[in-house]
């Protein structure tokens, strides 16, 4: 004879079997334990999955995800006989630890809906309700839990009726997201599509005491296999898209900042590239500064043109094409800054120097006499101090710039291999004599 002391829910009655504690006698229920094993095995995958994925991405969907995931494992474990086969907890024990791991999977999968639609593909008070339902999910599985026997003729079946605005919520949503066009809520939708279900069929008879109760275990177990599948696939496929979201947006930022350091005449960095990047730069092993500044360059915009004043820029840009060894800056107007390294810094600033004239001859051919370029040349200690690394040497270059203008122009003023003072460099052998002359007229053929 057999007594059932206080049944919480008549499927327990109707559920209940006896079977020998022999397991040798019961080699059907063995194997059937060892495929449940195998698939609490499956569905708690993608919880090594999820760490990697969370590792790369840090979004909330994939903690709720593996929250998700370990949940139905739990479920499986306690509602199928593994947790009392491998763990030989008491029957009351077993009971109310399936309650609240119910609680804990409908609240993770509320919460995994919540965070897995993307922003824009979800009605914000439905995304606002899902929180809430993921709240009410564990109340009332926290409570049905701790007072099993409270209104026990009836407490399971509104404990049951309870999750009825939870189901309809979660349904709703998925159908709001696919009418929004949510690729996320395809994957969430085809992947509930059986759990649902399995819902549906404990809640109607769960309620209505003329149905004979059905737990659905078959579906269920079926059903955790399939929503693992496919909300696994779901999370890598909306990780990709995120990625690639960040990886866009982290390519147009960059982008926008380099065209924000670019000079748009000419292609060359600006006066705010290499303030922002001086530190790397010397970091780098540049240690050389050059300030050219082109002769007469108002003469050419006055009597020729801003139009031929922009040909002759860009045509010395193309001068001043930085490599390895050297970049190079437009800082406004007709002015350029060079930062060279190694030991022939100066010589090879100078050649790009010389190299101004017949660049823009070749370029903006017609003009009255050749374009030359003034320069000012320093180096600068590496352990300069970090507030003005770039202030000082560029103060000491335009100052021997100014001497070159000062001079006669089409020279090099430099302090570098001497100690005297930038005031008695010796400039180099050009001809000082200006390039147009007064004249700054357009040859004539």
């Amino acid at each position: 004879m057999v007594a059932i002391d206080q049944p919480s829910h008549h499927m327990t009655l109707e559920h209940a079997r006896l079977t020998s504690s022999d397991k040798s006698e019961r080699p059907q229920r063995v194997r059937i334990l060892i495929l449940l094993a195998v698939l609490c095995g499956m569905v708690a995958m993608p919880i090594v999955f999820n760490a990697a994925f969370y590792r790369i991405l840090r979004e909330p969907f994939v903690l709720w995800h593996s929250a998700l995931a370990f949940s139905l494992v739990m479920t499986i474990m306690l509602s199928s006989g593994l947790a009392a086969e491998l763990f030989g907890l008491p029957a009351m024990t077993l009971s109310w630890m399936a309650t609240l791991v119910f609680g804990l999977t409908i609240a993770s999968g509320m919460m995994f809906t919540y965070s897995f639609i993307e922003a824009d593909r979800l009605h914000p008070l439905l995304r606002r309700a899902l929180p809430w339902c993921a709240a009410w999910a564990i109340a009332s599985s926290l409570l049905h839990a701790a007072f099993p026997f409270v209104a026990r003729p009836v407490q399971s079946s509104i404990y049951t009726a309870a999750f009825t605005p939870v189901i309809a919520i979660f349904i709703w949503s998925m159908i709001d997201a696919l009418r929004r066009g949510s690729r996320a809520a395809k994957f969430q939708a085809i992947g509930y599509a059986p759990m649902i279900l399995v819902g549906l069929i404990r809640l109607v008879t769960g309620i209505f005491p003329s149905f004979q109760s059905n737990d659905a275990m078959p579906l269920f177990y079926l059903g955790c296999a399939w929503e693992v599948l496919f909300t696994t696939m779901g999370v890598a496929d909306r990780f990709m898209a995120i990625r690639h979201q960040r990886d866009r947006a982290r390519t147009e930022a960059e982008l926008l900042e380099r065209l924000a350091e670019t000079d748009t005449l000419t292609g060359l960095f600006n006066r705010r590239a290499i303030e922002t990047h001086f530190d790397l730069y010397r970091s780098e092993g540049f240690d050389t500064l050059a300030i050219l500044d082109l002769d007469h360059f108002k003469r050419i915009n006055d009597t020729c043109g801003h139009g031929v004043g922009d040909r002759v820029l860009r045509a010395a840009a193309q001068a001043l094409r930085h490599d390895r060894n050297m970049r190079a800056f437009r800082i406004g107007g007709e002015e350029f800054v060079l930062l060279l390294r190694g030991d022939d810094a100066e010589a090879r600033a100078e050649q790009a120097r010389r190299g101004i004239s017949a660049i823009v001859a070749h370029a903006v051919p017609g003009l009255a006499g050749p374009v030359t370029a003034s320069m000012g040349v320093t180096r600068f200690s590496m352990n300069d101090a970090a507030d003005d690394a770039f202030t000082a040497p560029y103060e000491r270059a335009d100052k021997l710039l100014y001497e070159a203008k000062l001079a006669g122009r089409n020279r090099t003023k430099t302090d570098i291999g001497n100690k005297r003072s930038p005031d008695k460099a010796t400039p180099c052998l050009f001809n000082a004599e200006s390039p147009f002359h007064g004249q700054g007229q357009l040859a004539r053929h």
